[in-house]
């Protein structure tokens, strides 16, 4: 196909262009009589993907089915009030299909060992089966659309493109095994690097499994945030790697803040309605530690979490083992304590300081408890008394002075970029 690079930096994509570069997609798709959309789930609400999934729709479903699987990884299904949101009651509940990660993927392949040890330099030896939920191979799809932000991301370095299909469509062992080497080589470096460590892993098996497969295109968007208004600056979609490339060099410069010095006192928020547990709410971890000073404090503004996991399992798993530490984590992984969940001791890994600055989780505590936050490892302060030192709605992006003169760095929506030092 003709693939579509679309970028504004200054006023953003309009609607209009939105709707004129799907218009210029589908034309290439003539007689479609059946399409699988795979946009993100809500707590990626930033990314633009439900106005363009709405788009989508409309163009579609009135001469084809249409079918809406959001890519939830882990994730828990998306309620009714999440899909309002995401996508303005343009997808009816009937079209929508839920991913199960633990049940509904079958393997179409398998990135060797001696393939795993290359990237990871020896550090981490063993295979990857390589699961997309069934229906992208058994479904009788005409056309796969995959919608994603790329922005800097823990694991993959710069999400999306194909980890929409291996995570946010995929199975127990690409989605363990994968974040595991990411977290062995070290999360750090991988942070807003295009061709990390799991992203290679990822490639190889774009490049054997899925390349000349599938009628798959991906849709690639890079957003910012201001006012509380989404911006789009870029659209790119096509069938290969040069969408997300395109997307990628754009995010670096919109999506990665780069600050003058480490803060002693990092606070960030959590939206309510994005993120309700920890293991999507470290976002404020991850993509706030490069700017943290040794020996600093990161507060973790987040009156929605109610909860560790996004599912039983891995609710449990934290619960048990905690944000301790990367040697306690790796000492009890290599003893064999996480089995087939190794994804969780990865999460595990990547939410700790490991020592090098406190931690402190503000929450409500008839959401999760002083006793709760402590038990897995962080500090905790009551979310209505942080809130009243550190006002979310009051504090601006950056640096800020308070009243008592106490100097803090802000950022309040951390699931939109990566702030660092150089």
């Amino acid at each position: 196909m003709n693939e579509i690079y679309m970028t504004n930096e200054a006023s953003g994509i309009s609607m209009s262009e939105v709707e004129q570069c799907m218009e210029q997609l589908l034309e290439q798709y003539p007689d479609l009589k059946k399409v699988l959309i795979i946009p993100p789930d809500f707590t990626r609400c930033y990314s633009y993907a439900g106005e363009i999934t709405q788009v989508l729709y409309k163009k579609l479903s009135p001469t084809a089915t249409v079918h809406v699987m959001p890519a939830l990884g882990t994730h828990m299904a998306m309620d009714a009030g999440e899909k309002e949101k995401m996508f303005a009651g343009v997808v009816p509940e009937e079209a929508f299909l839920v991913h199960h990660w633990q049940t509904d993927t079958i393997s179409i392949g398998q990135v060797p060992r001696e393939v795993i040890e290359e990237i990871s330099e020896g550090l981490y030896s063993t295979d990857i089966e390589v699961e997309v939920n069934e229906k992208l191979i058994n479904g009788g799809y005409d056309l796969i659309l995959s919608i994603g932000q790329v922005v800097p991301h823990e694991v993959v370095g710069m999400a999306n493109y194909s980890k929409n299909i291996f995570v946010g469509v995929g199975g127990r062992q690409m989605i363990n095994k994968s974040h595991m080497l990411s977290a062995i080589c070290g999360m750090e470096k991988a942070l807003g690097v295009a061709d990390s460590p799991a992203r290679k892993v990822f490639d190889y098996a774009q490049q054997h499994f899925l390349d000349g497969k599938l009628p798959l295109v991906y849709i690639q968007t890079v957003t910012t945030l201001k006012d509380d208004q989404v911006t789009l600056n870029g659209l790119y979609a096509g069938p290969s790697r040069k969408p997300f490339e395109h997307a990628v060099e754009l995010s670096g410069r919109l999506n990665i803040c780069h600050v003058e010095r480490r803060a002693k006192k990092l606070v960030t928020y959590l939206d309510p309605y994005e993120l309700k547990t920890t293991w999507v709410g470290n976002k404020g971890v991850y993509r706030t530690r490069m700017a943290v000073a040794d020996g600093g404090e990161l507060i973790i503004l987040a009156p929605g979490v109610k909860a560790f996991g996004e599912n039983e399992e891995m609710d449990r798993m934290t619960r048990t083992y905690g944000y301790k530490g990367r040697d306690y984590v790796l000492k009890l992984f290599n003893e064999g304590a996480f089995e087939n969940r190794i994804m969780a001791a990865a999460h595990l890994i990547q939410g700790s300081s490991d020592g090098r600055f406190t931690i402190t989780y503000c929450t409500r505590p008839e959401n999760l408890s002083k006793e709760d936050i402590n038990t897995v490892g962080y500090e905790w302060m009551d979310y209505e008394e942080a809130a009243a030192l550190y006002n979310p709605h009051t504090l601006k992006e950056g640096w800020n002075t308070l009243e008592n003169g106490e100097e803090i760095y802000f950022v309040k929506t951390p699931a939109l970029g990566l702030w660092k030092v150089d």
